[in-house]
């Protein structure tokens, strides 16, 4: 019994020069055989370096270069030269806490929009002291006075000998702020 292939083949109408168009489903592509693409067929030709001129080449080479990632050699320093001084943090946190809310009153449609700036003139102030090689983590929670107690708990993974915290409160007639600036060593 003959063995037949269940796909169709392709007739090709060979082109000017006796050369066939080279399909999905060519009889050579079918068996495994590679084949090189046949460029003239479809009415391309193959770029090839002769066709770039040396302006060219020197606008891809700049082009590449400008995308290049740079990348620096590895350290091995587990220290950063400026380390973190969390008694300078925290005279940052509670001054601002201060200034910004010595003559507010408590809001809770006004309280969010307030945190968030609160925590973004810290986080600012934070980083325009320049310790080196930290990432911070700036909460800012404020909570009406009604007479009750909170408890406020975070958990964290955390390098005890080169991760800190720093904590800022603030007290008025009708609520308490609390400022917590977490500063991770990042290598």
């Amino acid at each position: 019994m003959e063995n037949r292939s269940k796909m169709p083949k392709l007739a090709a109408a060979a082109p000017e020069g006796g050369k066939r168009c080279q399909g999905l489903l060519d009889k050579d592509s079918i068996k495994g055989k590679r084949t090189q693409p046949n460029f003239e067929a479809l009415g391309m030709a193959p770029m090839e370096e002769e066709y770039f001129s040396d302006s060219m080449k020197a606008n891809l080479l700049a082009f590449k270069a400008n995308r290049a990632k740079i990348r620096y050699a590895n350290t091995y320093r587990l220290e950063s030269h400026n380390k973190f001084r969390d008694y300078l943090v925290r005279d940052k946190a509670q001054a601002i806490l201060t200034n910004k809310l010595q003559q507010a009153k408590y809001g809770g449609v006004s309280s969010p929009s307030l945190c968030a700036s609160i925590s973004e003139e810290i986080l600012k102030a934070v980083k325009e002291l320049d310790f080196d090689r930290y990432k911070y983590v700036v909460s800012v929670l404020i909570v009406e006075k009604a007479g009750q107690a909170i408890n406020v708990a975070s958990r964290w993974v955390w390098d005890v000998q080169r991760d800190t915290w720093v904590s800022a409160k603030c007290e008025t007639e009708t609520f308490i702020a609390l400022a917590l600036v977490m500063a991770c060593y990042y290598e």
